[in-house]
């Protein structure tokens, strides 16, 4: 199909739309409906098919999905009932240097409209137990930063004038905002 630019309230609509499928997925794996936050150690304009949203350097939704309801491998044993969002972002990054392609101050604002839209749609508020970085995944199943594991998994970990490890709740808490700002109409 190849991947084709979506809005926000495109965003919101298959989300409706596999609303019931997603839930099901997650059900079936005793879990509630997750989003995962991730990088995709590529370029700006580089896009997998490994999530369902790749989000470029100007913030721009991309997708080569119908439905959030379709199992993609963007997490370790937590990818039925989940969702998968992408930075276009991260080639060649470290720990110390995110590289020439590091994630873009509209990425995150976007990220967290999308985790918003997500949130609103699923009925779900924007804590641990509905978004978590791959990082976060990660530290909880062994295979994050200090790990030792070689598969170790640290995106949004390290972010451009963050402390390591405030990704999450940057994104969070930004979605938080979106979800209060647009409830009251603004």
């Amino acid at each position: 199909m190849g991947f084709r630019q979506i809005t926000l309230a495109e965003i919101k609509q298959m989300a409706l739309d596999s609303k019931e499928a997603v839930e099901s997925a997650a059900a079936e794996h005793d879990r509630p409906v997750m989003v995962y936050g991730h990088w995709s150690a590529g370029r700006y304009n580089q896009f997998f098919s490994d999530y369902h949203i790749n989000i470029d350097d100007q913030g721009r939704y991309f997708t080569d999905i119908n439905s959030f309801a379709d199992l993609l491998e963007h997490t370790w044993h937590r990818n039925s009932g989940a969702i998968g969002l992408a930075f276009a972002a991260c080639l060649n990054a470290t720990e110390n240097d995110l590289g020439e392609f590091p994630p873009t101050a509209l990425q995150v604002e976007s990220m967290a409209q999308a985790v918003a839209v997500l949130g609103n749609v699923f009925e779900r508020e924007l804590t641990t137990d509905f978004f978590l970085t791959h990082a976060e995944a990660a530290n909880i199943d062994g295979y994050g930063l200090g790990s030792g594991d070689p598969e170790t998994r640290w995106d949004l970990w390290v972010m451009p004038g963050l402390a390591d490890g405030e990704g999450g709740h940057t994104v969070r808490g930004k979605g938080i905002f979106y979800q209060i700002k647009w409830r009251k109409g603004a």
